[in-house]
């Protein structure tokens, strides 16, 4: 049992050295993440097309 409340006040201790992102970490990460993900997709979509178009016509 003292291991276990050892564990705890070590867990509340190094809890309370971890920083937290603020709303506009968070709103520039999202934003940075939306931007990459549509741009991956774009380009994704123009391969897939760029495909599909030269197999109809090779077939």
């Amino acid at each position: 049992m003292e291991k276990f409340i050892k564990y705890f006040e070590a867990s509340k201790i190094e809890l309370q050295k971890v920083i937290f992102p603020t709303k506009e970490q968070v709103k520039n990460a999202y934003i940075a993440v939306f931007i990459v993900v549509f741009i991956v997709s774009m380009f994704l979509a123009l391969v897939d097309l760029t495909m599909s178009f030269l197999l109809s016509h090779i077939m």
